[in-house]
């Protein structure tokens, strides 16, 4: 396993590109100064990699902060990695080639580091959910080509979308985003994922804060001398997924950037993975999803 040391330790895409390994999620962060200081926040920190989806409706508050930063900063634009993603009305050819457009305006890019299918099954194109990703595919595959995005990849894509993908992908999937947390590692899929090339993504490694009312993740916290939060995004890392908790509290967006000055043993992790009761809704089957 890797040691990553340090924010600026890096995963390195299929296609060479680098994904710093702590990502700095904003689901749920309100539009406007909560989203914006957030993010503004998490970048003063030394967080480099930026997570938000147009479907979090908070992707021109997430790019004002990203410009003033790099305007009161020596951080280069090259410096920062930004992903975003095809929310699932905007399946399709012409539909994603507009919403990438739309993405690169509200958060006032010329470029996206990672773009991604956000869902593989929307209720919208139930019927025709493999014509609908593969054609939204393609539009992802000419913003590459025109140098609108850099990397491309999936979320919420189980073993049986990934298939289908591939039967027309011309670019390979660099990433697949998944719920990764204590007692849900969904280490089938992960491995699979890595299997054909992707870097696998981490999203609510905190489970959505219902992590923090487990006796047995507290009594590891007071072993390593660290908090809920710091176990569970170094457990994410130490299986080799990138983490991207989400916060909007200084505090705590410090707090889960400290995860680099220890290490939690073999058996440790397997008792986090294996963690049973927790207050923590289950992953969502894609194929049952009401949106």
């Amino acid at each position: 396993m890797e040691d990553f040391k340090s924010l600026e330790s890096v995963f390195s895409l299929s296609n060479g590109v680098k994904m710093p390994c702590l990502g700095f999620g904003t689901w749920q962060s309100s539009d406007g100064e909560e989203a914006y200081n957030a993010v503004l926040s998490a970048l003063r920190l030394g967080y480099r990699h930026i997570d938000t989806a147009a479907a979090y409706g908070n992707e021109k508050s997430v790019g004002r902060a990203i410009a003033d930063f790099l305007k009161e900063s020596s951080v280069r634009r090259s410096d920062l990695f930004i992903t975003t993603k095809l929310w699932n009305e905007d399946h399709g050819y012409e539909n994603a080639k507009k919403a990438i457009e739309v993405s690169l305006e509200k958060l006032g890019l010329d470029y996206l580091d990672l773009y991604l299918i956000h869902w593989p099954n929307p209720l919208k194109f139930r019927s025709c959910w493999q014509k609908a990703n593969a054609e939204s595919w393609a539009a992802m595959e000419e913003a590459v080509d025109a140098g609108k995005i850099r990397a491309i990849g999936i979320s919420n894509f189980c073993e049986r979308h990934i298939d289908e993908l591939l039967k027309t992908a011309k670019i390979k999937p660099m990433v697949n985003q998944i719920k990764v947390c204590p007692g849900q590692p969904q280490k089938q899929l992960a491995d699979y994922s890595r299997s054909l090339g992707m870097v696998v993504e981490g999203y609510s490694p905190l489970g959505t804060g219902g992590i923090f009312k487990n006796a047995e993740i507290q009594q590891l916290a007071e072993k390593y001398g660290r908090t809920v939060a710091q176990v569970c995004i170094r457990w994410c890392l130490q299986q080799g997924v990138v983490p991207l908790p989400k916060s909007v509290n200084f505090a705590r967006i410090k707090e889960n950037s400290e995860i680099f000055d220890f290490m939690i043993s073999e058996e440790d992790l397997e008792i986090i993975a294996n963690l049973k009761n927790l207050e923590i809704r289950p992953v969502r089957n894609p194929d049952e999803a009401d949106f």
